[in-house]
Protein backbone atom coordinates (compact mmCIF):
# COMPACT_ATOMS: atom_id res chain seq x y z
CA UNK A 1 0.00 0.00 0.00
CA UNK A 2 1.02 3.40 -1.13
CA UNK A 3 1.26 5.93 1.40
CA UNK A 4 -1.29 8.17 -0.98
CA UNK A 5 -3.76 5.34 -0.10
CA UNK A 6 -3.64 5.65 3.80
CA UNK A 7 -6.61 7.24 4.83
CA UNK A 8 -5.44 10.03 6.89
CA UNK A 9 -7.07 10.94 10.55
CA UNK A 10 -7.88 14.18 9.32
CA UNK A 11 -9.77 12.56 6.56
CA UNK A 12 -11.98 10.00 8.77
CA UNK A 13 -12.93 12.57 11.25
CA UNK A 14 -14.65 14.71 8.25
CA UNK A 15 -16.51 11.19 6.98
CA UNK A 16 -17.72 10.86 10.31
CA UNK A 17 -18.75 14.03 10.99
CA UNK A 18 -20.71 14.21 7.89
CA UNK A 19 -22.03 11.09 8.85
CA UNK A 20 -23.08 12.01 11.77
CA UNK A 21 -24.95 15.30 10.07
CA UNK A 22 -26.80 13.20 8.16
CA UNK A 23 -27.91 11.31 10.58
CA UNK A 24 -29.03 14.05 12.55
CA UNK A 25 -31.41 15.53 9.63
CA UNK A 26 -32.40 12.57 9.13
CA UNK A 27 -34.19 12.10 12.44
CA UNK A 28 -35.09 15.94 12.57
CA UNK A 29 -37.33 14.97 9.10
CA UNK A 30 -38.65 12.11 10.92
CA UNK A 31 -39.61 13.85 14.30
CA UNK A 32 -41.00 16.72 12.46
CA UNK A 33 -42.78 14.72 10.02
CA UNK A 34 -43.92 13.02 13.37
CA UNK A 35 -45.09 16.22 14.49
CA UNK A 36 -46.92 17.24 11.55
CA UNK A 37 -48.86 14.04 11.07
CA UNK A 38 -50.09 14.88 14.98
CA UNK A 39 -51.74 17.98 13.98
CA UNK A 40 -54.98 16.49 11.98
CA UNK A 41 -55.45 14.20 14.81
CA UNK A 42 -55.65 17.18 17.10
CA UNK A 43 -57.66 19.52 14.95
CA UNK A 44 -60.08 16.30 14.43
CA UNK A 45 -59.98 16.20 18.73
CA UNK A 46 -61.09 19.77 18.96
CA UNK A 47 -63.96 19.29 16.64
CA UNK A 48 -64.74 16.35 18.88
CA UNK A 49 -64.02 18.64 22.07
CA UNK A 50 -66.72 21.65 20.63
CA UNK A 51 -69.53 19.18 19.57
CA UNK A 52 -69.26 17.90 23.24
CA UNK A 53 -69.61 21.12 24.37
CA UNK A 54 -72.31 22.49 22.27
CA UNK A 55 -73.91 19.20 24.26
CA UNK A 56 -73.42 20.66 27.22
CA UNK A 57 -74.38 24.38 26.35
CA UNK A 58 -78.03 23.02 24.58
CA UNK A 59 -78.77 20.89 27.70
CA UNK A 60 -78.50 23.90 30.02
CA UNK A 61 -80.81 25.83 27.59
CA UNK A 62 -77.49 28.50 26.34
CA UNK A 63 -78.70 27.83 22.74
CA UNK A 64 -76.81 31.00 21.00
CA UNK A 65 -73.17 29.31 22.60
CA UNK A 66 -74.41 26.10 21.93
CA UNK A 67 -74.61 27.13 17.89
CA UNK A 68 -71.64 28.69 18.32
CA UNK A 69 -69.92 25.92 18.89
CA UNK A 70 -70.65 23.42 16.54
CA UNK A 71 -69.76 26.18 14.27
CA UNK A 72 -66.37 25.88 16.03
CA UNK A 73 -66.42 22.31 14.99
CA UNK A 74 -67.30 23.45 11.58
CA UNK A 75 -63.65 25.23 11.65
CA UNK A 76 -61.60 22.12 13.23
CA UNK A 77 -63.97 19.78 10.36
CA UNK A 78 -62.44 21.78 8.13
CA UNK A 79 -59.00 21.96 8.88
CA UNK A 80 -58.37 18.67 9.84
CA UNK A 81 -58.96 17.42 6.46
CA UNK A 82 -56.66 20.01 4.57
CA UNK A 83 -54.04 19.29 7.02
CA UNK A 84 -53.68 15.97 6.60
CA UNK A 85 -53.49 16.52 2.89
CA UNK A 86 -51.03 19.37 3.17
CA UNK A 87 -48.87 17.25 5.50
CA UNK A 88 -49.16 13.77 3.39
CA UNK A 89 -51.04 12.35 6.34
CA UNK A 90 -54.21 10.99 5.63
CA UNK A 91 -54.74 7.52 7.10
CA UNK A 92 -57.80 5.07 7.61
CA UNK A 93 -57.25 6.04 11.43
CA UNK A 94 -57.82 9.35 10.52
CA UNK A 95 -60.93 8.96 8.90
CA UNK A 96 -62.49 7.01 11.06
CA UNK A 97 -61.50 9.27 13.89
CA UNK A 98 -63.35 12.10 12.10
CA UNK A 99 -66.17 10.53 11.29
CA UNK A 100 -67.03 9.56 14.65
CA UNK A 101 -65.90 13.14 16.10
CA UNK A 102 -68.30 14.14 12.83
CA UNK A 103 -71.32 12.53 14.41
CA UNK A 104 -71.26 14.03 18.01
CA UNK A 105 -70.81 17.40 16.29
CA UNK A 106 -72.99 17.46 13.15
CA UNK A 107 -75.66 14.38 14.42
CA UNK A 108 -76.14 14.41 18.10
CA UNK A 109 -74.79 18.14 18.81
CA UNK A 110 -77.30 19.61 15.99
CA UNK A 111 -80.08 17.35 17.19
CA UNK A 112 -80.17 18.17 21.13
CA UNK A 113 -79.90 21.97 19.83
CA UNK A 114 -83.06 21.19 17.76
CA UNK A 115 -84.74 19.36 20.60
CA UNK A 116 -84.10 21.80 22.89
CA UNK A 117 -84.89 25.17 20.47
CA UNK A 118 -87.42 23.93 19.02
CA UNK A 119 -89.09 22.85 22.47
CA UNK A 120 -89.50 19.31 20.78
CA UNK A 121 -89.87 18.10 24.71
CA UNK A 122 -93.84 19.69 24.02
CA UNK A 123 -93.96 16.74 21.64
CA UNK A 124 -93.16 14.05 24.63
CA UNK A 125 -91.64 10.82 22.94
CA UNK A 126 -92.67 12.07 19.35
CA UNK A 127 -90.37 14.98 20.18
CA UNK A 128 -87.61 12.73 21.46
CA UNK A 129 -87.67 10.41 18.25
CA UNK A 130 -88.13 13.28 15.39
CA UNK A 131 -84.24 14.27 17.00
CA UNK A 132 -83.20 10.98 17.33
CA UNK A 133 -83.92 10.27 14.26
CA UNK A 134 -81.87 12.98 12.88
CA UNK A 135 -78.61 11.77 14.54
CA UNK A 136 -79.09 8.51 13.82
CA UNK A 137 -79.48 9.84 9.76
CA UNK A 138 -76.45 11.11 10.09
CA UNK A 139 -74.71 8.36 11.98
CA UNK A 140 -76.09 6.62 8.64
CA UNK A 141 -74.54 9.05 6.26
CA UNK A 142 -71.08 9.27 7.52
CA UNK A 143 -71.00 5.56 7.20
CA UNK A 144 -71.88 5.39 4.03
CA UNK A 145 -69.55 8.35 3.02
CA UNK A 146 -67.03 6.25 4.40
CA UNK A 147 -67.69 2.55 2.35
CA UNK A 148 -69.12 4.27 -0.79
CA UNK A 149 -67.82 6.19 -3.26
CA UNK A 150 -68.92 9.58 -4.48
CA UNK A 151 -71.19 8.64 -7.52
CA UNK A 152 -71.62 12.20 -9.27
CA UNK A 153 -68.23 14.23 -10.06
CA UNK A 154 -68.51 17.46 -7.72
CA UNK A 155 -71.90 16.34 -6.01
CA UNK A 156 -72.41 14.84 -2.71
CA UNK A 157 -75.05 12.21 -2.59
CA UNK A 158 -77.65 13.42 -0.24
CA UNK A 159 -76.97 16.34 1.95
CA UNK A 160 -74.14 16.40 3.82
CA UNK A 161 -73.64 16.37 7.79
CA UNK A 162 -71.77 19.83 8.20
CA UNK A 163 -74.24 21.52 5.95
CA UNK A 164 -77.54 19.77 8.10
CA UNK A 165 -75.77 20.99 11.17
CA UNK A 166 -75.17 24.64 9.16
CA UNK A 167 -78.90 24.65 8.97
CA UNK A 168 -80.09 24.22 12.62
CA UNK A 169 -77.66 26.01 13.81
CA UNK A 170 -78.02 29.44 11.50
CA UNK A 171 -82.03 28.42 12.52
CA UNK A 172 -81.14 29.66 16.05
CA UNK A 173 -79.49 32.32 15.26
CA UNK A 174 -81.72 33.55 12.81
CA UNK A 175 -84.75 33.47 15.77
CA UNK A 176 -82.70 35.32 18.02
CA UNK A 177 -81.73 37.96 15.63
CA UNK A 178 -86.21 38.29 15.06
CA UNK A 179 -86.38 38.47 18.43
CA UNK A 180 -83.98 41.01 19.03
CA UNK A 181 -85.62 42.94 16.56
CA UNK A 182 -88.77 43.05 18.16
CA UNK A 183 -90.18 40.19 16.10
CA UNK A 184 -90.65 37.17 18.24
CA UNK A 185 -91.27 34.23 16.66
CA UNK A 186 -92.56 31.49 18.07
CA UNK A 187 -92.11 27.97 15.74
CA UNK A 188 -94.61 25.40 16.29
CA UNK A 189 -93.15 22.63 18.40
CA UNK A 190 -94.31 20.39 15.74
CA UNK A 191 -92.95 22.04 12.63
CA UNK A 192 -89.50 22.11 14.30
CA UNK A 193 -89.84 18.44 14.67
CA UNK A 194 -90.95 17.84 11.15
CA UNK A 195 -88.09 20.14 9.88
CA UNK A 196 -85.37 18.27 11.60
CA UNK A 197 -86.74 14.71 10.75
CA UNK A 198 -86.59 16.33 6.90
CA UNK A 199 -83.30 17.42 7.24
CA UNK A 200 -82.50 13.78 8.43
CA UNK A 201 -83.96 11.90 5.65
CA UNK A 202 -82.38 14.64 3.48
CA UNK A 203 -78.77 13.67 4.88
CA UNK A 204 -79.78 9.46 3.89
CA UNK A 205 -81.67 10.45 0.70
CA UNK A 206 -79.62 10.04 -3.11
CA UNK A 207 -80.44 13.43 -4.00
CA UNK A 208 -76.70 15.12 -5.44
CA UNK A 209 -75.90 18.19 -3.47
CA UNK A 210 -73.00 20.74 -5.00
CA UNK A 211 -70.07 19.82 -3.00
CA UNK A 212 -68.13 22.71 -4.78
CA UNK A 213 -64.88 21.15 -4.26
CA UNK A 214 -64.45 21.32 -7.77
CA UNK A 215 -64.57 24.86 -8.03
CA UNK A 216 -61.27 26.61 -8.81
CA UNK A 217 -60.25 29.78 -7.66
CA UNK A 218 -56.89 30.26 -8.19
CA UNK A 219 -55.47 32.33 -11.05
CA UNK A 220 -59.06 33.82 -11.40
CA UNK A 221 -58.67 37.65 -10.35
CA UNK A 222 -62.58 37.95 -10.86
CA UNK A 223 -63.68 34.70 -8.91
CA UNK A 224 -61.13 35.94 -6.20
CA UNK A 225 -63.09 39.32 -6.18
CA UNK A 226 -66.86 37.80 -6.04
CA UNK A 227 -65.70 35.29 -2.86
CA UNK A 228 -64.57 39.00 -1.26
CA UNK A 229 -67.18 40.13 -1.67
CA UNK A 230 -69.55 37.42 -1.06
CA UNK A 231 -67.63 36.82 2.15
CA UNK A 232 -68.56 40.87 3.26
CA UNK A 233 -71.95 40.21 2.58
CA UNK A 234 -72.26 36.65 5.03
CA UNK A 235 -70.38 38.53 7.44
CA UNK A 236 -72.08 42.10 7.84
CA UNK A 237 -75.35 40.59 9.26
CA UNK A 238 -74.54 36.33 9.84
CA UNK A 239 -77.80 35.27 11.66
CA UNK A 240 -79.49 36.12 8.88
CA UNK A 241 -77.46 35.86 5.96
CA UNK A 242 -76.28 32.60 6.98
CA UNK A 243 -80.11 31.28 7.59
CA UNK A 244 -80.82 32.67 3.74
CA UNK A 245 -77.32 30.60 2.59
CA UNK A 246 -78.75 27.80 4.38
CA UNK A 247 -82.05 27.65 3.07
CA UNK A 248 -81.23 28.37 -0.76
CA UNK A 249 -78.57 24.99 -0.28
CA UNK A 250 -80.64 23.04 1.41
CA UNK A 251 -83.52 23.53 -1.31
CA UNK A 252 -80.99 23.36 -4.40
CA UNK A 253 -80.61 19.46 -4.14
CA UNK A 254 -84.24 18.80 -4.05
CA UNK A 255 -84.85 21.75 -6.67
CA UNK A 256 -81.97 20.21 -8.86
CA UNK A 257 -83.07 17.08 -8.94
CA UNK A 258 -86.70 18.12 -10.17
CA UNK A 259 -85.36 20.16 -12.81
CA UNK A 260 -82.63 17.49 -14.04
CA UNK A 261 -85.76 14.30 -14.06
CA UNK A 262 -87.74 16.49 -15.82
CA UNK A 263 -85.53 17.62 -18.87
CA UNK A 264 -83.84 14.23 -18.60
CA UNK A 265 -80.32 16.10 -18.34
CA UNK A 266 -77.95 13.52 -16.24
CA UNK A 267 -75.00 14.51 -14.19
CA UNK A 268 -71.63 13.07 -15.11
CA UNK A 269 -70.94 9.69 -13.26
CA UNK A 270 -67.35 9.17 -11.27
CA UNK A 271 -66.08 5.58 -12.95
CA UNK A 272 -66.01 2.91 -10.58
CA UNK A 273 -62.46 2.77 -9.75
CA UNK A 274 -62.32 6.41 -8.94
CA UNK A 275 -61.77 6.90 -5.05
CA UNK A 276 -64.28 9.13 -3.56
CA UNK A 277 -63.53 12.13 -1.40
CA UNK A 278 -62.47 11.43 1.88
CA UNK A 279 -63.99 14.14 4.00
CA UNK A 280 -67.18 15.70 3.44
CA UNK A 281 -65.70 19.39 3.99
Amino acid sequence: MSESEIPSPTGQADREGARRRRKRRRRQRGDARRGMALLPQLFTTGNLAAGFWSITLAARGDLDRAALAIFIAWIFDVLDGRVARMARATSRFGAEYDSIADTVSFGVAPAMLAYQAGALQQLGWTGWVLAFLYAACAALRLARFNVTPDRYRGRFEGLATPSGAGMVLSSVWFAGFLRESGLPLDIPAPLAGVGIALLGVLMVSPIPYRSFKDLRIRGSYTTTVLMVLALAVILSKPSVTLFLVGIVYVASGPVEWVWRWRTGKTLEEIPAESEGSATES
